[in-house]
């Protein structure tokens, strides 16, 4: 039986593209007597708004959705994730960074700049510094080299295929940002594991995502799911749909009189409203 989840951040209303997820989360669940589940991604306290997360529910209600109560909120769980960077703290795997995204972009300008976009490693190498950490906003980063040398190259199962990563796949990520206590990677694989998920169900942008987090898995002792990251509701020129771009939203299909189920029905067959398609990136 197969355990999904659908994971949105209440910073807006759901559009069309959360909804085809949600919908083949849903489904994929279901078919197999399994359970589907909502967590509510509202780390980011600067754009959760608590009148999105009521939206959440009454967009996926009126889909015909349903899943399993209690619904997970990511900002209830400060402790857990607090706990899980200890243990890589503990194992020398994270290191204190204190660049500003303004920081980094100029690293990676520089003549003699990585060429790639990853973090440069400015931060990786400076000594335990406990007094700065506490005068000094800083994130934590996942040491990725060491990482690997204790966990090996991860790799994941898709559609009956197992995957390996590539080095170039995997950063230094930020586990923990300065404002809050998780990022989404680690928030993300702590709480797959404690809802028994199986099945990560996902967009296909989503599949950068995939190699730093089971590789925290390893790292941390946690199961490893199956993966299926669905193609992508795109606007018919390619253009990716965005709540900052005002992409049509549930709730103003739902005023325009368009039936919900029916609208779920479509969408688990692929078929989409005219403007629109799906693309696997």
């Amino acid at each position: 039986m197969k355990v999904s989840r659908f994971a949105p951040s209440p910073t807006g209303r759901l559009h069309l593209g959360h909804a085809y997820s949600a919908v083949i989360g849903h489904d994929l669940a279901g078919e197999s007597g399994g359970t589907f589940l909502v967590r509510i991604e509202d780390l980011d306290q600067t754009r959760s708004r608590a009148e999105h997360v009521d939206g959440i529910f009454e967009d996926l209600r009126w889909l015909g959705l349903d899943w399993a109560e209690p619904v997970l909120v990511q900002s209830q769980r400060s402790e857990v994730y607090a706990d899980a960077l200890d243990r890589l703290r503990a194992m020398g795997l994270v290191y204190a960074c204190y660049c500003t995204r303004a920081d980094i972009a100029a690293a990676l300008a520089a003549p003699h700049g990585p060429a790639a976009s990853h973090y440069p490693g400015t931060c990786r190498d400076l000594p335990e510094d406990a007094a700065r950490r506490q005068a000094q906003p800083h994130s934590w980063r996942l040491d990725t080299a060491k990482a690997l040398a204790l966990a090996g190259m991860p790799s994941w199962r898709e559609g009956g295929t197992t995957i390996t990563a590539d080095r170039a796949d995997l950063d230094d990520v930020i586990l923990a940002r300065k404002d809050a206590p998780a990022a989404y990677h680690l928030a993300c694989v702590i709480d797959d594991s404690a809802s028994g998920v199986n099945l990560v169900v996902r967009g296909a942008d989503l599949r950068s995502s995939t190699p730093v987090q089971r590789l925290l898995q390893t790292l941390l002792g946690l199961p490893e799911p199956d993966y299926l990251h669905h193609p992508l509701v795109r606007h018919d020129d390619g253009r990716r749909l965005a709540k900052r771009d005002l992409a049509p939203t549930l709730a103003a299909m739902r005023a325009a009189g368009v039936d919900g189920r029916q609208f779920a029905h479509a969408l688990k067959h692929g078929e989409l409203p005219a403007g629109f398609r799906l693309r696997d990136a």
